[in-house]
């Protein structure tokens, strides 16, 4: 079955970055998705599964600015 968007639908482009685990310092990929604009929000490490807190910074023309990663209990 094929399923129709509605005209106001949009795609939300995520960003990938390569950050490194302030717990274990693995790197992997990280999504960032700036469509919603500046945040601060918890994943876990694919690595270690320890939670790490990510501060985006999204300019006014929604481009991500800045993915930092920290550690949950700093």
């Amino acid at each position: 079955m094929l399923t129709t968007l509605p005209m106001s639908c949009k795609i939300v482009e995520l960003i990938e970055k390569r950050i490194t685990c302030p717990y274990c310092g693995e790197d992997w990929i990280a999504l960032a998705d700036p469509s919603a604009g500046s945040a601060d929000y918890v994943e876990d490490c694919t690595v270690c599964c320890r939670p790490i807190v990510f501060h985006m910074d999204v300019d006014a023309d929604g481009e991500l600015k800045m993915l930092i990663p920290v550690r949950e209990d700093d």
